[in-house]
């Protein structure tokens, strides 16, 4: 098949991720690359060459300006490459599009293309991309992330299917031994709403040192927040490659999340999993479904004390239970075979009248 995928443009689709919506992105294309089809994928010209990029726009840094200027900057670069990609589109040949930006105009411009589109929701609702949405007047097939995500969004939009998020695997090997000095791992992008100073707190409460590992996306929050409680039991360790982190993860008593906000799906939960790390996590968003009472344990949001004592629990977690859970739940060939038989499902449905040939019946009204 050929297959469109238009991505995120925040961050570059390579490594170290900045997020999980860019491994997924690398992932999937990446997959269906190996499979045989062939696979255009839409991003900044940072991303990874080997996935068949062709790059929309420049990636630049945030950090180069002001943060009220870098903002600016970046909507305006956003708006034009996706507004010039949709009118572009409209002459290319492809059998699906698989718009999987957070953006709103793939989704609003989709009814001036000729090809069937699926939009992968990642997120909660949000104003830009709910109003986009709202304005679509295409056959847009929806999926989400997680049922989660699908009830978030079902005052918006009809959502088709939930196609779980995956990871690979074979990224994440099964470590069935900890390190020898004890500790627990937070990962993940360093902003306010990850909540990296609850799992901060929660780990001294718990009695156990804590290294954390992640791009400090929001430097602001890292030196108020963040800087001021490190120390020899809370370490920041940088942002890690693949290799770097599965091992740090694989070491760790247990991993912590905590979102502030409804975690669409939750892939770092995913992942400690698949090293056999057991994980204490907020109750919140697509996170409780990944998680069983043999693999992890769950505390209220935003609760400390709380989530002090479901680390104490999920120390204690079978660490072959944690990846027999990963391997029955969030192995990424499962998505990817969804996703290949959606795409071709709708390629076989999708048909589009031409528009230069009149319908005899109208003609003969009119005369």
């Amino acid at each position: 098949m050929r297959i469109a995928i238009i991505a995120h443009l925040k961050y570059a689709i390579s490594e170290p991720f900045a997020g999980g919506l860019e491994m997924h992105t690398h992932m999937l294309t990446r997959a269906l690359r190996d499979r045989g089809h062939v696979v255009t994928l839409f991003a900044s010209d940072a991303s990874d060459q080997a996935l068949g990029v062709e790059a929309i726009c420049e990636q630049t840094s945030l950090l180069e300006t002001g943060v009220a200027e870098a903002n600016d900057v970046a909507f305006f670069r956003e708006h034009h490459a996706y507004l010039r990609l949709m009118t572009e589109l409209r002459g290319r040949t492809f059998d699906v599009i698989h718009n999987n930006s957070l953006h709103y105009l793939p989704v609003s411009m989709a009814d001036t293309l000729a090809t069937r589109m699926i939009t992968t929701l990642h997120t909660p609702p949000f104003c830009w991309l709910e109003s986009g949405i709202r304005l679509n007047r295409a056959r847009m097939h929806y999926v989400a992330v997680s049922e989660a995500t699908a009830g978030m969004w079902s005052h918006v939009a009809r959502i088709d299917e939930v196609i779980p998020n995956g990871i690979d695997l074979t990224h994440f090997p099964y470590c069935p031994i900890l390190e020898r000095d004890s500790y627990l791992v937070w990962y993940g992008r360093i902003v306010p709403e990850k909540g990296l100073d609850l799992a901060i707190d929660a780990a001294r409460r718990a009695g156990l040192p804590l290294r954390i590992a992640g791009p400090i996306s929001n430097p602001g929050y890292f030196e108020k927040a963040i800087a001021p409680r490190l120390g020899s039991d809370a370490i920041y360790v940088g942002h890690l490659d693949h290799v770097a982190l599965a091992r740090l993860v694989g070491g760790a008593a247990a991993a912590l999340c905590t979102p502030r906000w409804e975690e669409p799906y939750g892939l770092v939960v995913a992942e400690a999993l698949a090293c056999g790390t057991p994980v204490a996590a907020f109750r919140r968003g697509g996170v409780p479904a990944l998680l069983d009472e043999h693999c992890g344990a769950l505390a209220a949001p935003d609760d400390v004390a709380e989530l002090a004592a479901a680390i104490c629990v999920a120390a204690t977690l079978d660490r072959a239970a944690c990846r027999a859970r990963a391997e029955r739940h969030c192995d990424a060939q499962r998505m990817v075979d969804a996703y290949e038989t959606l795409y071709r499902r709708l390629a076989r449905e999708w048909t589009l009248p031409d528009p230069f040939v009149q319908d005899p019946a109208a003609v003969a009204s009119v005369a």
